[in-house]
């Protein structure tokens, strides 16, 4: 079978088992707390937490290793950006640097940005000095870049759990739970539901025929692999565009579906389905909230101090 990302997946796991309304509360949670500056110990902490969860869930790595192919990329672009728009520091006057190749300089020091790489032209002077070379990489830029790659792996790792495990009729259900407390103030909760639902379903859908697509574009003689950037640039636009007609035109027939099968989100409606809370729902996701609030509190907890990575987070700031 087929492994798209963002479809569900059937199997019997503890995951698909738990109530959706806690498994999405609680994943949102995780999100959050990746979000916070948590540092890599805390990346440290919660990342075999999600992977243990991935795991538990019984769906295929190899799924989670085709994330890895766009995520590398993420990774090269946050590095460039991070090299030539970041800015690194260190004091010029007890600055020792030392060429390790013709060009190449090097600065090791104890301070925020760690050490520090000048590629391309770098000459030191008499009195010590370096001058700036083509290209400057401090151990500041590599960690924000490798950091921020993390927090993206794991917010995708978290999502594609919820998506695999979780049935879009569930989820949509689950939302309208979560978001109950806001019909007292006339929000449309229904329907803000269905609309997540609907986009959610939609994911894999767009994405096996953006495949088909580029299949049959491939059939016609158009090269998406080779070229130069500008040549790639215009087959992307031979993607794009019948794929958002087929966007518009599957959208259409939903709703003429929807409209023929007397649709009315203003109408009062019941449930077939009902949820209820397992005691094993709880215990999982009383786990899953104490790993967070472990990650939130053990910067400021000293009995926690030997957790932490103290030269990296030192030098993200965090």
């Amino acid at each position: 079978m087929r492994m798209t990302f963002g479809r569900y997946i059937p199997n019997n796991s503890i995951m698909h088992k738990m109530d959706p309304r806690l498994k999405l509360l609680m994943i949102i949670v995780m999100i959050v707390v990746l979000f916070l500056p948590i540092g890599f110990t805390g990346f440290a902490l919660i990342g075999p937490v999600i992977l243990l969860m991935y795991t538990i869930s019984k769906l295929r790595w190899t799924m989670l290793f085709k994330i890895l192919i766009p995520v590398s990329l993420i990774f090269v672009v946050l590095l460039i950006i991070n090299v030539f728009a970041g800015s690194v520091s260190y004091d010029k006057e007890s600055a020792n640097w030392e060429m390790i190749a013709n060009g190449i300089a090097l600065l090791k020091q104890d301070s925020r940005d760690g050490f520090i790489l000048i590629l391309g032209g770098a000459k030191i002077s008499a009195d010590g000095h370096v001058a700036t070379g083509f290209m400057t990489i401090s151990e500041a830029t590599l960690y924000n870049a490798i950091y921020m790659t993390l927090r993206i792996f794991l917010m995708i790792t978290l999502t594609s759990i919820l998506a695999g495990t979780t049935q879009p009729l569930a989820l949509t259900l689950a939302i309208e739970d979560l978001l109950w407390p806001l019909k007292a103030v006339g929000f449309p909760v229904f329907i803000f539901s269905t609309i997540i639902s609907i986009a959610l379903r939609m994911i894999p859908t767009l994405i096996d025929e953006a495949g088909r697509i580029m299949k049959a574009q491939a059939s016609r003689g158009i090269d998406f692999k080779n070229g130069k950037l500008k040549d790639k640039a215009k087959t992307m636009v031979s993607l794009i565009i019948p794929l958002l007609v087929s966007s518009f035109q599957k959208a259409e027939d939903l709703a003429y579906a929807m409209d023929s099968r007397g649709y009315d989100p203003s109408a009062k409606r019941t449930r077939y389905r009902q949820f209820h809370f397992r005691f094993a729902d709880w215990i999982f996701f009383s786990l899953g909230l104490a790993a967070c609030i472990l990650l939130m509190c053990y910067p400021f907890v000293d009995t926690l101090s030997w957790i932490q990575i103290p030269r990296i987070d030192n030098i993200l700031n965090i």
